[in-house]
């Protein structure tokens, strides 16, 4: 009887000892490489999803997308070419008037908006009558901001701002400057 203890002992020792080496290998053998792509969620994230595993198109009972009652995403409306050169003729505001001037520091009327309109990536005729031959017509009522618009029978012009005002470089004298559209005779406006 005691041989078969000491038999037993035997064997539980080797097999203790053979345990023992396994797991010890186990933690000094280099791990192979994991190999995984990436799969996004859209609104949840990006994961990485080991090779070889199965990726469902669909889960039933998951919707993705947007819930019900959540706002659209916020989207910055497109200016257009006429308000790109308002803008660009806003900062131009108190700039001297010499004549034949069409900036970048000083300007007459028709040289103010060939500048501005250059600035929005469009180049204008130099006068003001051929200014008010180019573009498209539009009526006084139609005005937008940044519309060409033209006074005393086409001899002057400048840029509607807006709220009935026009953006101009008046005279001699008179920096550049917002004033009432209905302060001068209205001869026509064009759009580009």
């Amino acid at each position: 009887m005691a041989t078969n203890t000491v038999k037993r002992q035997a064997q539980r020792a080797v097999a203790a000892g053979a345990l023992g080496a396994a797991t010890i290998g186990a933690f000094l053998l280099p791990a192979a490489p994991a190999s995984a792509q990436p799969v996004t969620i859209p609104g949840i994230g990006t994961f990485e999803v080991p090779d070889g595993l199965p990726i469902p198109a669909e889960i039933p009972g998951l919707q993705l997308g947007t819930p019900p009652g959540t706002p659209p995403p916020f989207v910055a409306p497109q200016k257009t070419l006429g308000e790109v050169a308002l803008d660009a003729a806003r900062t131009k505001l108190g700039a001297p008037y010499v004549y034949g001037a069409a900036g970048p520091n000083a300007f007459d009327c028709s040289g103010l908006v060939q500048w501005a309109y250059r600035q929005a990536g469009m180049e204008l005729p130099r006068t003001s009558g051929a200014q008010l031959s180019a573009g498209s017509p539009v009526s006084l009522d139609s005005l937008q901001p940044g519309d060409l618009v033209s006074f005393y029978g086409g001899g002057h012009s400048g840029l509607y701002a807006g709220d009935g005002n026009v953006i101009h470089a008046s005279t001699s004298g008179t920096p550049v400057m917002i004033a009432p559209i209905s302060s001068m005779p209205f001869a026509g406006a064009r759009r580009f």
